[in-house]
């Protein structure tokens, strides 16, 4: 475990993401960077009248960073508001009113004197559907103030919708989705193929849908594993017994896609929280050939309940994984888990922003 965790601390060391200069500014800004570095939301500590102060910690950085930007408490608190994921920065809400609401208070980059609320229209629930659970949220573009920007939101079910918020008189289209191996599915979008993409439970199937089209029905692609890893007894029997989830992500720098199964389980002392066991990488190709891989080169991949992604020069051959019951690092070359069990109110990873 030491030789892991210095492994790690070597690792963060590195130079901030897309930057002229090294240097980072105690407030977790790049004085001279094209793009901020991936970050994680740690809390907010209260400082009066529903607000908090964000802390956060830079993926290049050992430490957390305390920032003076104040957000409203109520993002952390499951009641009255209720938060559904993020994509690109933004935050997703859920009231009992059914309206969906994207906001950036979360994003340690954007103003805190000037936060940006944007309500969606009401949601309608298809016969037999619902929508009060939601999986995830994932956007096309990184404000929903663009003029092309598609919102879609999974809910836990068949039922997947989506809407252009900055479109005069804007409402949802919304899919039944038939299989029941896509009703816990995680939505993202594919800048590489212009349109979302959703994997199937055990990762076979990837659906699709072309915002573009306005096509009715979603296509799928069958995949098909290759180079799959020899497994032990205790290996194997270990994988039968977790929880699974996959995830699509999408490399821009490197426009590669990768699968990524998550095998969790409930913890052995009884509490009642989930841990990984395991992780599983699969390079997607066009042909629809999943081929698995301890090597993602100069990637690191970003999970958690915001949209994922993956970025180089920080910490490569890494996937990280946050959820609300926990944080871990997960190194692909051999398998070695770092971290473990916490309490995460908003457990996001927030991508690099653009620096204006």
């Amino acid at each position: 475990m030491s030789l892991l965790l210095r492994r790690l601390s070597r690792l963060r060391l590195g130079k901030p993401l897309l930057v002229r200069s090294s240097v980072l500014l105690s407030n977790g800004f790049s004085s001279s960077s094209l793009q901020t570095p991936p970050c994680s939301i740690l809390y907010v500590t209260p400082c009066g009248a529903d607000l908090g102060k964000l802390v956060i910690s830079n993926a290049d950085a050992r430490h957390c960073i305390k920032l003076e930007k104040k957000v409203p408490l109520e993002l952390v608190d499951s009641d009255p508001m209720v938060t559904i994921g993020a994509s690109h920065g933004w935050v997703a809400t859920l009231k009992d009113d059914g309206i969906v609401r994207l906001q950036d208070d979360l994003n340690p980059y954007a103003s805190d004197t000037d936060p940006k609320r944007i309500s969606l229209p009401p949601l309608v629930t298809l016969p037999g559907c619902q929508t009060q659970v939601v999986t995830n949220v994932a956007m096309s573009s990184s404000s929903p103030e663009d003029e092309d920007c598609v919102v879609a939101v999974k809910f836990l079910g068949s039922q997947l919708s989506f809407c252009r918020p900055a479109q005069a008189n804007s409402e949802w289209l919304n899919f039944r989705i038939a299989s029941p191996c896509f009703y816990s599915s995680p939505v993202m979008f594919s800048k590489k193929h212009d349109m979302f993409r959703f994997p199937g439970s055990g990762g076979h199937l990837i659906g699709s849908w072309d915002p573009r089209a306005h096509k009715h029905k979603p296509k799928f692609q069958r995949l098909r594993f290759q180079n799959l890893p020899e497994l032990t007894k205790t290996k194997r029997e270990l994988l039968q017994s977790c929880c699974t989830s996959e995830h699509l992500v999408e490399s821009r720098s490197t426009d590669e896609t990768f699968l990524v199964k998550l095998y969790r389980k409930v913890t052995a002392s009884g509490t009642v929280k989930m841990q990984t066991k395991a992780l599983m990488v699969f390079k997607l190709d066009e042909e629809g050939n999943a081929v698995y891989t301890k090597d993602i080169g100069d990637l690191c991949i970003f999970i958690s309940q915001a949209e994922p992604f993956a970025v180089p020069g920080l910490c490569p051959n890494w996937v990280r994984v946050l959820d609300i019951e926990e944080s871990i690092s997960f190194y692909l070359p051999d398998s070695s888990i770092c971290g473990g069990n916490c309490s995460k109110r908003a457990p996001y990873h927030i991508p690099p922003q653009n620096i204006v």
